[in-house]
């Protein structure tokens, strides 16, 4: 695959140098190793630089006459993207790296040989750990297969996914950004699609999912004469499509349904839509007036309020720019929203401080 969201490397920090005995001599200590992100780093090609994915930090240096404290040993440093959670061996995650320049200390090296170790030096730190990257984007687009998700990324952004007509289209996240007038961009991240049973890690499954939860707002994508996977599954209207990708998002991570959402009705194009659109906005506006109408399990416990519901089509192109101004209102008044926040902690901590 030419995308790879996890990859699991041993890292080593280096052993201390030797201790002098006769004259009370400290060897230097082992190089650390460090995760440090950087923009335009991928995990794909940490993979092919280092195949063997292993990263040694080198040893300390012995103490000697001329040198009673040895030299610290050479610190190796790992390059990786942002947005990369480490986790240890057994699933926990033990660091994350969100911006550039932000570092994880991967593997202490050992101290060097002194008189509390009787002058022999210390191994250093050594584990297996696994590098899981969440996608940070402005806004997630979520949806069934074939909602149109891949054709949308490529009207709105410079992207160029790969688009087929078949369940799956979307086998690996993509990434475009929305350029404005004003120089503003927007990062977009279409997601492979969801089927029912996701949070279960069926299909795509937390493949998907977990990329959900760097996204600051989400863009459902629905289609308007609704979802079928296959002749072995049920048929869903729009409707219920809209109930159960909030169900899976919510059996996943409950926090994921508090985020800001906005509602794309694609194939706006296609015969009976307008009748489907108004069917479909009654429901949305009173949706606790259709509930008995499904099944127990469908229901999630808490619906999406949606910011904004636009009708679109990828085809002809309808929707679309006003899909696009939406967007960066909604990114806008969240931005304003977290800056009047931070301003208020602010403010208390003066207060509270005289």
């Amino acid at each position: 695959s030419n995308f790879i969201d996890a990859l699991r490397v041993y890292v080593r920090g280096g052993t201390g140098g030797m201790g002098y005995p006769n004259l009370g001599g400290e060897g230097g200590r082992g190089g650390d190793v460090w995760f440090v992100a950087r923009e335009s780093t991928t995990l794909k090609s940490i993979r092919e630089k280092y195949p063997q994915k292993r990263f040694v930090a080198g040893t300390g240096a012995n103490s000697s006459v001329k040198a009673l404290k040895g030299e610290k040993g050479r610190d190796c440093e790992v390059r990786v993207p942002l947005g990369i959670s480490v986790l240890d061996d057994d699933g926990k995650q033990i660091g994350e790296l969100n911006a550039a320049g932000e570092r994880f200390l991967a593997a202490r090296g050992g101290l060097g040989g002194s008189l509390a170790t009787n002058f022999l030096p210390c191994k250093g730190q050594r584990r297996t750990v696994q590098l899981d990257l969440k996608l940070i984007a402005d806004v997630g687009l979520v949806g069934f297969p074939n909602a149109g998700k891949s054709s949308l990324l490529s009207k709105i952004s410079h992207a160029k996914p790969e688009i087929a007509n078949y369940a799956f289209t979307t086998t690996q996240p993509e990434l475009g950004k929305i350029m404005y007038a004003d120089y503003k961009q927007i990062s977009v991240a279409d997601l492979p699609g969801l089927i029912e049973g996701a949070h279960a890690n069926k299909g795509m499954g937390h493949k998907f999912l977990k990329h959900v939860e760097r996204t600051k707002q989400l863009l459902l994508v629905v289609d308007i004469s609704g979802f079928q996977l296959s002749i072995k599954t049920q048929f869903r209207t729009a409707f219920e499509t809209i109930l159960l990708l909030t169900k899976e998002l919510e059996l996943y991570k409950e926090e994921l349904v508090t985020k800001p959402a906005l509602l794309a009705i694609n194939k706006m194009d296609l015969p009976c839509a307008k009748k489907n659109l108004d069917k479909l906005m009654t429901q949305l506006e009173n949706p606790q007036d259709f509930l008995h109408l499904l099944e127990e399990e469908m229901i999630p416990a808490n619906t999406l309020e949606f910011r904004k519901v636009i009708p679109i089509s990828t085809y002809t192109g309808e929707g679309i720019e006003e899909l696009k101004t939406c967007l960066r209102k909604s990114i806008d008044e969240q931005a304003e929203q977290v800056n009047e926040e931070y301003r208020k902690k602010k403010l208390l901590l003066l207060q509270t401080s005289k």
